[in-house]
This record gives C-alpha cells, sequence and structure tokens, in this order.
C-alpha cells in the first residue's frame, strides 16, 4: 500500500504530540519521578523495537499490511473467499483484530514466559503517553507474528490493516496518557472506548487489578468477559502505578531491556 509508513508515522507523531500537550496541561496524576529520564528510557525501548520490526521484516519478509497483500494476491483468506463490501470487511476485520490482541493481552498475563517480557511495560512508576511504547522488542516481535499469522487467515483488505493499527496505537497512546478526562466524559466514552482512567486500573501494583481491563481499544470485551473494574480500590490520586520496583530502576533503559532475564 503506497505511503502506507508514512501515513502511520504522521498520524502517529501527531497524536503523540496532541496528547502529551494535553497531559502537561490538564494532568490526571502529579508524577513521581521527573518525566525526562522516563521518556529516554521509553522513546530507547521504542526505537530498539523499530529496529527489531525492521529486522523481521527483512527474515520474512512480510509484516501485516504486507500479509495482507500477499494473501489478497494468492487469494488466501476467510474475506478473499467472501465478497462482502469494504466497508463492512473493514468494521469486522478491525473487530476481530481488537479482540485478538485483547486475547494476546489476557495470556500475556497468564503464561509466566510471556509475562516475564510483558512486564517491562508494567513496571513504568508512572503513566503518560510514553508508556504506550514502551514494550520489549522480544514481545513486540512475537506480537506482529501473531499478527501476520492472523491476516493469513482472514485475507482482509490491506486498509483495513492499515486503518486497525492506526487505530491500536491512538487509543494506546490516549488511554495510557496522563489525561484528566472529565467524569461525565469518561463514563460516556469508556462504554465504547478504554479511557485513561479506565486502563489506569490495569497499571495497579495489585495483582487482582493489573489482571483486569484488558483492552488497548474498544472497552466491550472486558465487560463481556467479565474482567472490567471500573476505579481502582484506593482511587486514582491514592493508587500506585506499577510493579513491586517502586524506584528509579524502571527508568533505566539497560535495566529495563535486561528484566525478562532478571532471575526474580
Amino acid at each position: 500500500m503506497e505511503n502506507e509508513a508514512l501515513i502511520r508515522l504522521v498520524v502517529f507523531l501527531g497524536l503523540f504530540t496532541v496528547l502529551a500537550l494535553l497531559e502537561s496541561l490538564a494532568p490526571r496524576r502529579i508524577r513521581s519521578q521527573p518525566r525526562s529520564r522516563r521518556w529516554v528510557t521509553n522513546w530507547g525501548v521504542t526505537i530498539v523495537n523499530t529496529l527489531t520490526l525492521r529486522a523481521l521484516a527483512f527474515a520474512l519478509p512480510l509484516l501485516a499490511v504486507g500479509a495482507a497483500l500477499d494473501a489478497e494476491a494468492q487469494g488466501w483468506g476467510l474475506f478473499n473467499a467472501l465478497a462482502l463490501p469494504l466497508w463492512l470487511e473493514v468494521v469486522i476485520c478491525v473487530l476481530i483484530l481488537d479482540f485478538a490482541i485483547w486475547l494476546q493481552h489476557l495470556i500475556t498475563h497468564k503464561v509466566p514466559l510471556l509475562w516475564r517480557l510483558h512486564r517491562v511495560h508494567h513496571a513504568d512508576v508512572d503513566m503518560d503517553v510514553t508508556t504506550a511504547i514502551r514494550f520489549h522488542p522480544v514481545e513486540i516481535a512475537l506480537s506482529m507474528l501473531l499478527k501476520i499469522g492472523l491476516v493469513y487467515l482472514l485475507g482482509p483488505a490491506a486498509v483495513a490493516v492499515v486503518l486497525f493499527e492506526i487505530i491500536l496505537n491512538g487509543t494506546a497512546m490516549f488511554n495510557h496518557s496522563n489525561l484528566r478526562l472529565p467524569l461525565w466524559l469518561d463514563t460516556i466514552v469508556r462504554r465504547v472506548l478504554v479511557t485513561p482512567d479506565m486502563h489506569r486500573v490495569h497499571h495497579s501494583v495489585y495483582r487482582a487489578e493489573h489482571d483486569s481491563n484488558y483492552g488497548f481499544s474498544l472497552s466491550i470485551w472486558d465487560q463481556m468477559f467479565g474482567t472490567y473494574i471500573p476505579q481502582p480500590a484506593e482511587g486514582h490520586d491514592d493508587m500506585q502505578v506499577g510493579l513491586e520496583w517502586q524506584d528509579d530502576r524502571p527508568s533505566r533503559f539497560g535495566w529495563s531491556m535486561t528484566l525478562p532475564f532478571a532471575r526474580k
């Protein structure tokens, strides 16, 4: 798909800039650590992730959008066997992929080996827009392999995959942001989309709370499958975010990258 990477990059940087500005103007919580050091680490992690995906593209050599184009050319996948209107195919595809990411997220909390990778994301002791890009590169690679396999099974139009990636990245940055929404607006939005207050519960230090609210985009899956917790027990102002490492270690790049391989 022509200029697909450029379109996604422009949207990503635009949304990141807007959300970073908004959370500075209307913060939900007081930061426990300086933003500068955390941002250097979290951006460093996402740069490594980008290089990892580049390397993966050379090895495969297709990522999710390329897989959609290849599946279309080969006539593989469910949607290539159906004659659905494009708009309907896009809607169904986005819903299926979003549910798949929700289920993948739940599994990463239940399988110890995958949790060792995913806890890099949860170890951040503050939450803001950069937490959305803080994932270990091995987890990012595994997630991409899952998406590629699912795209081949579905055979969706490439535009559906691009739209899904844009929605996923945009909503993840939104619901990880330290943005204060009016309570009335949060109540309305979370009926469909995951809000910052809803997702913050998922980053609680308490296992019962961080094993809930797995959605990145749509809130409906948690509500349907009984994994929804509306508010943290200690309230948003007093709750602790992160895991057992409540010091400056999660803000260090080297520590974050080696965390999955630590003994504990």
